[in-house]
């Protein structure tokens, strides 16, 4: 596929669109988690219970991870019919539009009880923006490369998901460390939210001058392109789709606790600064950019389902010792970032970085774009979008402690191993893709 200059120079071309569009996709999204339980809380659900108020802000993260499911299977089916480009720019417009609107909605102060409702309305937008937004990403990288470098290829746009998060929570801690208290929650926030229309326009220049796929077009002209893409998804990779949700539980829980969670954790209940741990998850995504491309690398030469494997186990297992450090060091703000950056910015990687090439692998180009967005959106729901309810829930039953949450976290990571040694052992002709038959062994 790579043997002409042109066809390096479109590859680069649709990496850095995947890439690029999957920052501000990531962006928009995971700023609302950065601020949920320090701001939201707040200004949106007013209370005389600070436990109920987070709690209820968080509902509403949750409400952008259960809409995902319905985008992942909207914009797969329109995106296995007419086309993946089409798709990706229309899911960046939508997550865009809706950041910026949260970034301009009033508060529950001058609005009443309309407030949380269009919040929410506008979270549930969001939701479905991404829900195809990642599969289309990952489809363009994964498509375009040769068959021996798509784990490689296909983690790359994973890295927007820690640039987004980087620039999350890098404004919002520059805001918080430039700004009092008063000025961040009246209007500081708010910023970082308006910020996301930049970003838009120059995401969408870019997509805008990118190809369709190689796979997608020759599924198009021999006229092979299925009726109804998610019907026959699940008849003939119903295994396939229950295995990938599995993998990705593991994925969600240890993103969110130590991305999301842990920020609050940290400043509620460590009483860490608030600038400080931001500061120790935007550390941690600069240093996710490295390993996830490298352990995405590495999947193509040892093989997806073995990097998976013992990245589930090792990265579930590291919840133990980072928050005992969290309550045995917080008077030492560099052992709490190494809590942090260690497990999530180096650990998480060996997840993150072989997924999209190991959920591409489960299913043929026809169904690709619904399969992947389904299996990735749907396990989000419980996977992702309750797991701050839950880490929440599981410190009061733990009296304040974090054990609970850990527990947590480990079962998680051995759900998913158990999931990537079946994905692993599955016999070849019920795996869509040749790179994984090489790749499982």
């Amino acid at each position: 596929m790579l043997n002409s200059p042109d066809k390096k120079k479109e590859l680069r071309r649709v990496v850095m669109a995947s890439v690029i569009g999957a920052t501000i996709e990531w962006y928009d999204f995971f700023l609302y988690g950065v601020v949920a339980g320090i701001v939201f809380s707040k200004l949106y659900f007013p209370g005389s219970d600070p436990l109920v108020s987070t709690m209820l802000a968080y509902g509403t993260f949750a409400a952008g991870f259960l809409s995902r499911p319905i985008g992942g299977i909207i914009f797969g089916h329109f995106g296995d019919k007419i086309g993946r480009k089409s798709m990706l720019v229309m899911t960046l417009m939508i997550m865009g539009v809706s950041t910026f609107l949260i970034g301009v909605l009033p508060d529950y102060g001058q609005i009443g009880m309309w407030a949380p409702i269009l919040l929410l309305l506008l979270r549930i937008v969001q939701g479905i923006g991404l829900g195809g937004e990642w599969g289309g990403a990952v489809l363009m990288a994964y498509e375009y490369a040769p068959a021996n470098q798509r784990g490689f290829y296909a983690s790359l746009p994973q890295i927007g998901l820690a640039i987004g998060l980087c620039l999350a929570s890098g404004v919002v801690a520059v805001l918080s460390y430039t700004l009092t208290d008063a000025q961040f929650l009246a209007w500081g926030w708010r910023v970082a939210f308006i910020l996301s229309a930049l970003l838009v326009f120059i995401g969408m220049w870019i997509r805008l001058n990118v190809m369709e796929t190689p796979e997608f077009r020759a599924v198009k002209a021999s006229n092979a392109e299925t009726e109804i893409p998610f019907l026959d998804l699940l008849k003939r990779y119903p295994g396939n789709v229950a295995k990938g949700m599995a993998a990705r539980y593991i994925d969600g829980v240890f993103f969110n606790v130590f991305g999301v969670f842990s920020i609050s954790y940290l400043t509620s209940t460590i009483k860490v600064e608030r600038t400080d741990a931001l500061v120790g998850v935007m550390a941690s995504a600069i240093v996710m950019c490295f390993f996830i491309p490298f352990f995405g690398r590495l999947s193509d030469r040892i093989g997806r389902t073995k990097v998976y494997f013992w990245g589930a186990l090792i990265t579930g297992l590291s919840a133990l010792p980072a928050f005992w450090i969290f309550l045995h060091f917080s008077d030492h703000i560099l052992m709490l970032w190494l809590a942090v950056i260690i497990p999530f910015g180096i650990l998480y990687s060996s997840v993150y970085g072989p997924e999209a090439a190991l959920f591409c692998d489960l299913f043929d180009a026809k169904v690709r774009y619904t399969g992947i967005s389904f299996v990735y959106q749907f396990s989000g729901i419980f996977a992702s979008g309750l797991t701050p309810i839950i880490a929440t829930y599981l410190l009061k039953t733990g009296g304040g402690e974090p054990w609970h949450i850990v527990g947590y976290v480990i079962l998680s990571g051995v759900v998913s191993a158990i999931a990537a040694f079946m994905i692993g052992r599955a016999p070849q002709d019920r795996l869509a893709a040749p790179a994984l038959k090489s790749a499982s062994r």
